[in-house]
């Protein structure tokens, strides 16, 4: 099930007549504005998700001394 062209164009219709011609640019901003704000967020959240995992995770290498039941670190 799809949306066609004549149902998108009540849609705008409806929002023409409930906000008026002046306030859509404004709506359209805010929402572009909103939009950016999401995605930088979605983008910190996983930058810091990422930097826990590593540090949850750290890569050690461990090196071996003459007796292989003491590992060096």
């Amino acid at each position: 099930m799809s949306i066609g062209i004549q149902e998108i164009t009540l849609i705008l219709i409806v929002i023409l007549l409930l906000f008026g011609g002046k306030k859509i640019p404004e709506l359209a901003r805010a929402l572009a504005r909103a939009s950016y704000e999401f995605k930088k967020a979605k983008e910190d959240i996983k930058k810091a998700a990422d930097e826990i995992s590593q540090e949850e995770n750290p890569t050690t290498e461990y090196q071996l001394k003459d007796d292989p039941k003491e590992p060096q670190v």
